[in-house]
């Protein structure tokens, strides 16, 4: 397996209060909004959502690539990632995000080991790991021309 390994994936404002953002893997796009408090549309996804979606996500697919290299088999396992967003001086961010593991086993007998694999797939989850890191911010601009009118 290859040592880096790149992902894209490209959002674009559509019109009015919507969005449309695709990656180079999925065949669908996902339709955005802004949150309904800042003037987006009820039932579709928000950044915060689809940010909490990947945490969410990331660490269900880290526990399974765990739980797989450990031979170590679940019944069931949901995550649930909520986020409590607040106004501070430099405008709205995060202030707690919480992930909510519901490993079911078959046994008791097996209680510390799953205990032990969900604190592993904490510590290994890329994207919750990636919530410190700094972004690289590269900002183009494109002037487009009006068409002349003959």
């Amino acid at each position: 397996m290859s040592e880096e390994h790149a992902y894209r994936v490209a959002a674009w404002w559509t019109s009015g209060r919507t969005g449309l953002a695709k990656s180079d893997s999925a065949p669908n796009a996902i339709h955005f909004t802004a949150p309904t408090e800042f003037g987006g549309l009820e039932g579709r996804w928000t950044p915060e959502e689809l940010l909490l979606a990947a945490i969410a996500g990331c660490y269900t697919t880290t526990v399974r690539a765990i739980a797989g290299g450990a031979q170590f088999d679940f019944t069931d396992l949901q995550v649930e990632a909520s986020g409590t967003v607040r106004k501070a001086e430099s405008g709205y961010s995060f202030a707690q995000i919480t992930v909510r593991p519901n490993l079911k086993i078959a046994s008791s007998d097996e209680r510390d080991k799953a205990l032990e694999l969900l604190k592993r797939a904490e510590k290994l989850c890329l994207v919750s790991r990636a919530m410190g890191t700094t972004l690289k911010f590269e900002p183009q601009l494109e002037i487009t021309k009006p068409a002349s009118i003959a």
